[in-house]
């Protein structure tokens, strides 16, 4: 599925849309580059949290971006329906790429957030079509991270990316996984690179009514989980008999007990990590004989 160009072909996607500065500052790094012939394919909008939902009856709507150094569209569909159609062949007159990037996201994507998040979801449709794919995060905490924080995150995955490129070429990368790589907030002064595991971290949520209905003015800095959203909301006046609730984080937790290299516990110990993920959503081994015994039983 490689291209027969004489540059390693990227196609860059994501979840907060085209204009997000995260997919913006990864184009710009990976065309100062000169190696690579970039292509984006993206969300016309931000479509964050939407996991793996793909569009199926309706065509998508794709529209040309300038991009300098890269072949762009916005497209009207959602992080899936992006990498779709960018390996596709289709738009980009025949051409695949070698490697699929998805992000960087503004919002860590760890543990079970990646059932979550459209970042991850771009990359996996690509891995699911054979072709080897990287999702990539920034840890972004409200108050203390800047949009420049997401150009540093983009500087520090280039070594990585350049070193996958390398094995993808040599044809020695493993087809088995794609990588969920997430970058400490202290993007400048990260301690590494750390093959971690996915843990049990999650922003849990709850429910709560309201008077209100969406945010007044929507911002690249509240597009994830993690973001307290709550504030300079716009009132809704459809119906007096509608009920209206919105999403409260409740808490945010993970196992301290599940060991010095899972995901959450070392991104927020200032470790860039990268996580080996598989499309499959298998149960655990040891659950299989009691299922088994249950269905003797039937």
């Amino acid at each position: 599925m490689a291209s027969t160009a004489a540059q390693p072909v990227v196609l860059v996607t994501n979840d907060d849309g085209i204009d997000a500065p995260g997919l913006r500052f990864l184009v710009d790094q990976l065309v100062a580059q000169g190696r690579y012939r970039v292509l984006v394919c993206a969300p016309d909008t931000d479509r964050s949290g939407v996991s793996h939902c793909i569009t199926w009856r309706s065509p998508l709507r794709c529209k040309r971006v300038d991009i300098t150094g890269a072949a762009a569209f916005g497209v009207s569909g959602n992080p899936a329906d992006c990498a779709s159609l960018g390996i596709s062949g289709k738009l980009f007159d025949g051409l695949v790429p070698d490697l699929v990037l998805s992000g960087i996201n503004i919002g860590s994507n760890c543990g079970f957030h990646v059932v979550y998040s459209g970042t991850v979801a771009g990359a996996r449709e690509a891995f699911i079509y054979g072709f080897p794919a990287l999702a990539m995060s920034y840890n972004w905490v409200a108050g203390k991270s800047s949009v420049n924080d997401l150009k540093v995150a983009a500087e520090v995955c280039m070594p990585l990316i350049n070193a996958v490129m390398v094995e993808i070429k040599n044809g020695t990368y493993p087809k088995e996984s794609f990588l969920n790589i997430d970058v400490p907030t202290d993007a400048g002064h990260h301690k590494g690179y750390k093959i971690t595991k996915q843990g049990k971290f999650m922003a849990r949520i709850g429910w709560e009514p309201t008077a209100y209905k969406k945010p007044a003015v929507e911002s690249y800095q509240t597009a994830n989980m993690n973001a307290d959203t709550e504030n300079d909301m716009e009132v809704d006046s459809s119906s007096e008999n509608d009920l209206l609730f919105k999403r409260v984080i409740m808490k945010k937790s993970y196992d301290e007990e599940e060991g010095d290299d899972i995901d959450y516990k070392s991104l927020v110990d200032g470790y860039i990590t990268v996580t080996p993920l598989g499309a499959h959503s298998r149960a655990e081994a040891d659950a299989i004989p009691y299922y088994k015994a249950c269905l003797s039983r039937i």
